[in-house]
């Protein structure tokens, strides 16, 4: 049974709706042994937001604000990176921008601008979904996990 927070989410049409699955809090555990926490809201109206902390030994290592919106050309994601204690990585104006390429079912694609990264969220499970990074190989797109991402219940 999903938590009554979930289950009263309306279910939205277009991009965001195809990214619905990524809403609610998550986990990934990395082979360093490092975490990696994540919280996405429900999307409301035009847009979605999420956050992740990423910890190594018990300390911050970086932070994470995510931001999906339309833009002048379709839905984009929007990624700040941040240092513990809050300091920017990228310029104050500046930001990661991923635009939109496709969505199927349990699949949300991203390219970053310029062209040379795409970003893949993909639910492999209720309880599941990984991020994954693709990077052009002999002409062809090719995804690896990033983050494998369990829901925190």
């Amino acid at each position: 049974m999903l938590p009554s927070a979930v289950a009263q989410t309306k279910a939205q049409a277009g991009p965001l709706g195809a990214m619905q699955f990524i809403e609610g809090h998550w986990k990934a555990t990395q082979p360093d042994g490092s975490t990696v926490e994540g919280t996405w809201l429900a999307p409301q109206g035009d847009n979605m937001l999420g956050m992740m902390r990423m910890m190594k030994d018990g300390k911050a290592t970086m932070y994470e604000i995510l931001a999906y919106e339309p833009s002048g050309k379709g839905l984009v994601s929007l990624v700040k990176h941040f240092k513990p204690g809050l300091i920017g990585i990228e310029e104050k104006e500046k930001q990661d921008r991923y635009n939109f390429l496709e969505a199927t079912k349990g699949q949300a694609y991203f390219e970053k601008e310029g062209g040379d990264l795409r970003i893949l969220y993909e639910q492999r499970s209720p309880d599941q979904f990984a991020i994954m990074r693709g990077n052009q190989e002999n002409g062809q797109w090719v995804y690896k996990d990033l983050f494998l991402f369990n829901r925190v219940k």
